[in-house]
């Protein structure tokens, strides 16, 4: 690797971290509005959200011109491919983030009952699920990236359980119609966070090891 790109490669690893700290923030954040019923925390993050898309093309930008003026191969090149895919799942998230933050909004509008289903520990879960596949990034730790795919499942359940909870509600109470397929839309978001956490983790490995594991796993 020559000193010109390397210092490239350097400078893409500290803009991606940049990005995952700033986009793991902003689902704390959303998930404490909504515990919290907090609209104007919740506007902060929505707002928030144009900055992370600007980050993410900034960052793409960055990997295009590494690889069209240098050329990498081998680990480089695994490297650079693993940030463009983990820099758009980043950006996904911060969108996820924002809308959980629109819903937050509008259950305080609507002066909605708590959900009819353990959003705190399906939030918990996810946001642990985060903090390994981003921990994995940050220190290229096989281990963690495998706890947080092994967690998806987890994830994928409590989804499961919170339609069919929230399908019951609505059964019983129709009037609460519009407050509970907004709980069914956080639930929603949080799995699909999950989800992208998934894909971050998997890419870690591929990162490292250069294995796709995507569908061995």
């Amino acid at each position: 690797m020559t000193g010109h790109m390397e210092r490239e490669i350097s400078r893409l690893k500290k803009s991606i971290l940049a990005l995952a700290a700033v986009v793991e923030e902003s689902v704390k954040q959303a998930v404490i509005a909504l515990e919290k019923r907090d609209t104007e925390l919740a506007k902060k993050i929505i707002q928030g959200d144009l900055a992370v898309n600007q980050q993410e093309v900034e960052l793409e930008e960055e990997c295009l011109k590494i690889l069209a003026l240098h050329q990498p191969v081998a680990a480089d090149l695994r490297f650079i491919v693993a940030v463009l895919k983990i820099n758009n799942d980043l950006e996904r998230i911060g969108d996820l983030a924002a809308n959980m933050a629109d819903r937050t909004v509008d259950l305080v509008e609507d002066r909605a009952d708590t959900a009819p289903f353990d959003l705190e520990k399906m939030a918990d879960k996810v946001e642990l699920m985060l903090e390994k596949a981003l921990d994995a990034l940050v220190n290229y730790d096989i281990k963690l990236a495998n706890e947080a795919i092994e967690l998806d499942d987890e994830v994928d359940q409590m989804h499961k359980q919170s339609f069919a909870e929230v399908k019951k509600q609505i059964r019983q109470n129709p009037e609460q119609m519009d407050a509970q397929i907004n709980y069914l839309s956080i639930s929603r978001y949080l799995e699909r966070i999950a989800d992208l956490a998934t894909n971050i983790a998997e890419d870690v490995v591929y990162m490292i090891e250069g294995k796709i594991v995507r569908h061995i796993l």
